[in-house]
């Protein structure tokens, strides 16, 4: 399930990417049209800027803009910034791997081989999908 970050977040996406190219989008703006709290929304953006989704302009026509094109803008790594892993769990991660505790042995697990597979599935999906995807 997403969290409400991850939903925010691409929520947001979704509305710059909607918006003119040539001039930034405010805060306020996406919060007050996506329903988001403004505070939330701050630190959400900042994390997609910090992680090179999104420019910002200080200042009179200042706000936030995408850094690439939409169509360059995977789902599954937007997902990866603000939620982490995309594996149900952490032993099927590909970029967030760690060892399960109470399991001896992954190769004989059979709930493993099912989350692979569930994360196989899900990423092939996410990795086509683009916030271009998204808007129409």
């Amino acid at each position: 399930m997403l969290t409400r970050k991850t939903k925010y977040g691409l929520k947001a996406l979704i509305y710059i990417a909607k918006q003119d190219k040539s001039k930034p989008v405010l805060i306020s703006e996406i919060a007050e049209h996506e329903n988001i709290s403004k505070k939330f929304l701050e630190t959400i953006l900042l994390d997609l800027k910090k992680n090179g989704v999104l420019g910002s302009k200080m200042g009179k026509g200042g706000g936030y803009y995408l850094l690439k094109s939409s169509h360059e803008i995977k789902i599954a790594s937007l997902i990866r910034i603000l939620d982490g892993p995309i594996a149900l769990l952490p032993c099927v991660s590909l970029n967030f791997y760690e060892k399960c505790d109470d399991c001896p042995s992954e190769e004989t697990c059979s709930l493993n081989r099912v989350m692979i597979q569930v994360r196989d599935n899900a990423l092939s999906i996410l990795e086509r999908q683009t916030l271009y995807d998204l808007t129409k």
